[in-house]
């Protein structure tokens, strides 16, 4: 199973084993990665699992769609390595991936 190391913005470190097909924002939620909030479930609708994926893994992740653009222009402390861990599928090209999460999930 790939790993996923989320970095809390206070520094904490879960690496956790993420399932094949799932998302960065279910395998944060199955793990109780306290810093992702998700409150849409995963509809790319609420940007509450905003991440800020690390510079070496942006290409295997791939650019965000035009929805979650839109949704991310109403996140909190957008960069231009910012996603939305719901739209991050998990395959074996992100074993190792690592995502860190802003101070504030919210709007």
């Amino acid at each position: 199973m790939p790993k996923v190391t989320y970095i809390e913005h206070d520094g904490t470190v879960h690496t956790v084993e993420a399932e094949l097909g799932s998302t960065v924002m279910e395998t944060a939620l199955r793990n109780d990665v306290p810093s992702i909030v998700a409150e849409c479930g995963g509809g790319c609708t609420c940007a509450t699992c905003h991440v800020y994926v690390d510079e070496a893994w942006l290409e295997k992740t791939g650019a965000p769609s035009e929805q979650e653009e839109t949704e991310l222009d109403a996140a909190f402390d957008v960069r231009p390595n910012s996603r939305l861990s719901c739209q991050i599928k998990v395959t074996e090209d992100l074993d190792g991936l690592v995502v860190r999460t802003p101070s504030y999930q919210g709007r």
